[in-house]
């Protein structure tokens, strides 16, 4: 049976994250304390729901070996190197769940090192005798941007990450989204689909739109906006506003499903909402989307995930020459090489480019005049 459990409590629309000890029953404070930190840094619900697993899990492993977090600051290098090396294995194991019928790849193994790292960080600012991990390796380089100002980048490295596996999501094909629309039932399903295919928006992101403010109904344009209070967790990855425009038919398509199921939408104010059973009315969640989509695959074999439609967008708009960085900005991302990762069109498109380039430009160095005189 494992020892220590996460636990949440909500008090009006925050949601506090906690880990308890199952044989004492106490709030284990110091990781409480971290997890308290980063609601009130406004972080993400389910950033920290993971950071609450995470660290978890690293409690049911620090209980195993029988030790405590400060013993970790009395080790050595190379003694704390594998005390971390051997805690990613044994998540690899899937020695922290019960059901280890599906064990975590090693992106998700990693990812729960840095979140167990960043807590440690937490530890080592609230109290200097903790001192530092000797493992972590901080470098600080100080850097002006495109206007001057300066900015100061903290790196933090640990070299025993396990290496990851690459993520292998392709774009959804324009043929499934329609075979998929055809299979819907009702038309709210359609709209999700349209809108997530025509904006390119995160799940979190489409879930999250107000129809009463959101939606510039003159210009057929959407807009993203940062909010921490959604009742149904929705929320955008980051703070910067984003618009995106439709289409002139996805456009009447929604002003059919406001017109359709008016009588719920207009008690609040939430595009997609719940349209049967008892959560009737209320504003839509994300695993019900992923059940939607999941009876969408049984029902025409094709598996398709929001993601997926988020890849279909860039793809599509690649193929219709924008520029790498307008879709780029248009997806929210914050670096160039995120968005040619989604691109499965880009490595053809280079190698097409540069051959006509040099097919143009075949005297650029003059090395037909070199070679002659090598003759």
């Amino acid at each position: 049976m494992k020892r220590y459990q996460v636990g949440m409590i909500k008090d009006v629309s925050t949601k506090y994250f906690y880990i308890r000890d199952l044989e004492t029953m106490d709030i284990v404070e110091l990781p409480t304390k971290y997890l308290t930190h980063m609601t009130r840094a406004n972080r993400s619900p389910n950033t920290i729901r993971r950071s609450a697993f995470a660290i978890c899990y690293y409690l049911e492993y620090m209980n195993e070996k029988r030790m405590e977090l400060d013993d970790v600051y009395q080790m050595d290098y190379e003694t704390q190197y594998e005390h971390f090396s051997e805690y990613l294995r044994w998540l690899k194991l899937g020695k922290h769940k019960e059901n280890t019928k599906k064990l975590p790849d090693n992106g998700t193994c990693n990812a729960y090192l840095k979140d167990v790292f960043r807590f440690y960080l937490f530890l080592e600012l609230q109290s200097e005798q903790s001192g530092q991990l000797a493992v972590l390796s901080y470098n600080q380089m100080t850097i002006p941007n495109s206007v001057g100002v300066k900015r100061t980048l903290r790196f933090k490295a640990f070299k025993g990450y396990l290496k990851e596996e690459e993520r292998k999501v392709r774009a959804a094909e324009k043929c499934e989204i329609v075979t998929l629309l055809e299979a819907c039932t009702n038309c709210r399903d359609q709209v999700l689909i349209l809108l997530t295919s025509e904006l390119g928006f995160r799940i979190g992101e489409i879930l999250g739109i107000d129809y009463t403010k959101d939606i510039d109904y003159e210009n057929r344009e959407i807009r993203v906006d940062f909010r921490d209070d959604n009742e149904n967790d929705a929320r955008a990855k980051n703070a910067e506003e984003r618009r995106g425009r439709i289409s002139r038919d996805t456009f009447d398509f929604l002003l059919y499903y406001l017109s359709e199921y008016w009588d719920i939408l207009q008690k609040q104010n939430y595009l997609f909402i719940n349209i049967k059973g008892e959560t009737t009315g209320k504003p839509m969640k994300v695993d019900s989307v992923y059940d939607m989509f999941e009876r969408m695959e049984k029902k025409t074999g094709i598996k398709i995930t929001p993601h997926m439609l988020r890849r279909y967008y860039a793809n599509a708009r690649w193929e219709a020459d924008w520029p790498l960085e307008m879709i780029s900005q248009a997806l929210g991302h914050k670096h160039l090489d995120t968005t040619i990762r989604y691109l499965n069109v880009l490595d053809d498109k280079l190698k097409a480019a540069s051959q006509e380039f040099y097919s143009r430009y075949s005297s650029l160095y003059g090395i037909q005049d070199l070679l002659d005189t090598r003759r």
